[in-house]
């Protein structure tokens, strides 16, 4: 396997995004931990991948798809039925109720606990980037990211989370309370919003505050709500919250928050009524932690560069966010 410095798993799927009246779709290949891993290639990161896919000539071209854009997939799993499908209406927000999921049975989520040989699969490699999705599909996958977590630990990887919350898949009886902070324990980034760290790790949320709506307020619910992180979680140093805001369908307004090790790191604000694709904005934002991180960035630096990321993301259609590193910096 090819040596690298990023390795991000999850569900690789198909996007689907309707235009009924004209006959017509547009399809993306995406997934939250894809999307991560294009953009790292996207900016210079050495980076694999591995989701499960079929044995068959359309994943073939998925996998090659991937490899033209500069990501390693000698490390994927082949095997299954089919790969999973989204459906969303282009420029919408998966948060939204317009998502229609079809991905049962889908090769990755159907893999079995005590099949693979996680370790061995993320060798030669220096950070591990999952999310929340995984878990939500189903009981066995929460299982199998804990042995995934078990392995990367072993191996003294770096491990980065997305709380990334979709009310949609989490349907097997158990509530993502009673599942995620297990796993959140082997982080050492934790990357969301101070309402899905409410939802997934039951921090404290003082919803009366939030009431006033403004900047301030919600940036002194996320000092309040990282450091009950940094604390809870003792191996965790680093936490990054988003806040995006829209008032209307190409509206957006954005701006970032950093805690390491309760040093505290803000974004400038960003406003837009241009949005052309919401979908992989805060992949985007966590590909930028990630890239900035490892090129020794300051504090400051890091969630400049993330924030300008996740909203360059805005004006590039399809899953992944292809503006290079020297656009993102001329946001900054």
């Amino acid at each position: 396997m090819k040596p690298v410095k990023v390795i991000t798993l999850g569900e690789i799927l198909f996007r689907l995004s309707p235009d009924l009246a004209n006959d017509a779709a547009a399809m993306f290949i995406g997934g939250a931990e894809a999307n991560v891993a294009a953009s790292l290639a996207r900016w210079g990161t050495t980076v694999a991948y591995i989701s499960k896919l079929p044995e068959n000539g359309l994943s073939k071209e998925v996998a090659a798809q991937l490899e033209k854009r500069g990501i390693t997939t000698d490390r994927m799993l082949y095997g299954g039925e089919r790969i999973g499908v989204y459906y969303l209406a282009q420029g919408s927000d998966l948060k939204h109720a317009e998502v229609v999921y079809d991905r049962a049975n889908s090769s990755f989520s159907k893999i079995a606990p005590g099949t693979v040989d996680w370790q061995s699969l993320l060798r030669d490699a220096s950070w591990l980037h999952w999310s929340a999705i995984t878990p939500a599909l189903n009981e066995n996958m929460a299982t199998i990211c804990k042995e995934i977590l078990e392995a990367a630990s072993r191996l003294g990887m770096t491990i980065s989370t997305d709380l990334n919350y979709r009310s949609k898949l989490w349907q097997y009886g158990q509530h993502p309370v009673a599942v995620m902070p297990s796993l959140v324990n082997y982080c050492d980034v934790i990357m969301g919003n101070i309402w899905a760290a409410n939802m997934m790790l039951d921090t404290p949320l003082d919803t009366d505050a939030l009431a006033a709506n403004t900047r301030e307020a919600y940036l002194q619910q996320a000092e309040v709500v990282s450091a009950d992180l940094l604390k809870r979680y003792p191996r965790c140093k680093r936490v990054a919250f988003t806040f995006r805001f829209s008032d209307g369908p190409t509206h957006n307004r954005y701006y970032a928050f950093y805690n390491n090790s309760n040093e505290i790191s803000i974004s400038k604000e960003y406003e837009t009524n241009e949005v052309a694709d919401r979908v992989g904005s805060g992949d985007s934002f966590m590909a930028g932690l990630i890239h900035a991180q490892l090129k020794g960035a300051t504090d400051q630096e890091i969630i400049s560069y993330a924030a300008a990321a996740a909203y360059s993301k805005f004006f590039v259609r399809g899953d992944f966010n292809t503006t290079s590193e020297n656009d993102i910096l001329k946001l900054i």
